[in-house]
Parts: structure tokens; sequence; C-alpha cells
């Protein structure tokens, strides 16, 4: 099967201080189309960067040094700044870890959804604004009205989780990067949110790339694993083969600390 989303020998250095370190070093990944994919590994191990790189959002103190990040034949590491932009949320959308900071505090939920709508669907004002309803009960959000309305301040982490999921899925993007997505969240609410999730990727055909530390979610959710440690991919295929049976050290490891 043809990969919708292929990378290839990626290295990314960062400045720290006065010298330079690789945080990733030669890391090769792939994810096909209707398939969740897990990366995993430690905190601070260089998952968010990774799929941070996938849409050019590094901070400046970062750098590819090498590598390539092919998207439907394309690499978008040659991409122009311009049609970055219209890849960003379009095709290829992400959902971050605080919900919180992700919204803009001073416009409305609704209105933050509408806004994607109007931008990469060319949807009317009105008709956006009827959309994101539409979306904030597709994610399951009971008080649709009340939600859409809302300031991200006002609303629970739970809330604003699917509300971030909604404004990801807003214009049926190919894939969707969820980095962390459930982990400021308790036992229940997660359960929640990693079952909308298998929902929404069969309903619509999504492809998404999971970025956690939690081996329990992979168990749950993922098609396949990758794991990461000291910058380099150790272990990866099917996600059921590899948390029944795990190779690598580090992989041990993590199923110990999370206990699964």
């Amino acid at each position: 099967m043809p990969s919708l989303l292929n990378i290839s020998n990626l290295s990314i250095s960062v400045q720290d201080n006065s010298s330079t370190r690789m945080l990733l070093e030669n890391i090769h990944l792939d994810v096909h189309k209707d398939e969740i994919v897990a990366l995993v590994g430690s905190s601070g191990g260089g998952k968010t960067s990774l799929g941070l790189s996938i849409l050019r959002l590094l901070p400046e103190a970062m750098q590819i040094t090498e590598g390539k990040i092919i998207f439907r034949d394309k690499d978008l590491l040659q991409t122009s700044l311009r049609d970055m932009q219209d890849i960003r949320g379009k095709d290829i959308a992400m959902i971050f870890q605080d919900s919180l900071s992700a919204f803009n505090p001073v416009f409305c939920i609704g209105d933050q959804i509408a806004e994607v709508l109007q931008s990469h669907a060319g949807l009317s004002r009105q008709r956006a604004r009827e959309r994101a309803g539409e979306l904030l009960d597709l994610v399951e959000i009971k008080d649709v009205k009340r939600v859409a309305g809302a300031y991200p301040h006002q609303l629970s982490g739970g809330l604003r989780q699917r509300a971030m999921i909604a404004q990801a899925i807003a214009v049926s993007p190919a894939i969707v990067i969820a980095d962390e997505p459930t982990s400021n969240l308790d036992v229940t609410i997660q359960a929640k949110i990693l079952a909308l999730f298998k929902k929404l990727q069969t309903q619509m055909h999504l492809s998404i790339l999971l970025i956690t530390h939690d081996l329990g979610v992979v168990r749950f959710v993922a098609d396949r694993v990758v794991v990461l440690s000291q910058g380099r991919i150790v272990e990866s295929g099917n996600a059921r083969v590899i948390l029944d049976a795990p190779t690598n050290d580090f992989t041990k490891q993590l199923m110990a600390a999370t206990q699964i």
C-alpha cells in the first residue's frame, strides 16, 4: 500500500546555549491511508518536534539538517511557505497537547472553527457558523450552542479537547497529527476522547499520527507503533505484535511504566 505520508532519513538539530546537538537522527516513518500510527517515546525525546517538522512549524532553535517529508508525492521541505499555509489545516491538521493555549483567548470557540471553514473551504460566514455547530455535534458535544459561544477559558479541558478535534477535522484533512491529546485529562475523559478518535477515523477515513508516551493509549487505538528513544527509532511494526512481544529494552521499560 503506498504511503500517504513518508518521512525518510530525517534529522533535526537543536541549538542549546552555545552548542548544537542532534535531537532526531535518521528517522524513517510512514502513514498509510485510513490508519492510526502511534509515535511513542519518553517526554523530551523529540516526538512533538517530529510532528511539528511535518508542518514546518519548528522553533527557530531547531533545524532540519537532512531528510525528506513526502506528502502525496510532494516534498514538504521543498514546498513554499505560501503553499504550506494551504496545506496546514486543510490537508494536514494538528491537535495540540495544551488545548487552552491552542485557541485564541479573545474569540469564542464557534468563531474559531468557522474561521477555518471560511479560510480553507470558502464558506460564507453564516454557513461556516452553522457548520461549526454541526462539527461540535459530531464530536459529541451535547450543549453545542453554549460551547460555540464560549471562550476557551470558560470550558473544561475535555470540552476544549473535543472542540479542538472539531476544528482539526473541519475541512476533512487527509492526516491529523494528535500530540498527546489526552495527557491533561482524567482517565474517564481520556477513554471517551480515544473512542471518539476511533469513531472519527472510521467515519471520515482519516489517517492519524498519534504522539504519546502512553502504551495503554497505543493498545486502545493504534494500528502500528513507532518507538522513539534518544532521537532514534528503536522498534516499529504492528501495534499488537509489539505490545505483546516487544524486543527492545526501552519499549519494555515503557510497558512496565504504563503497566499494560
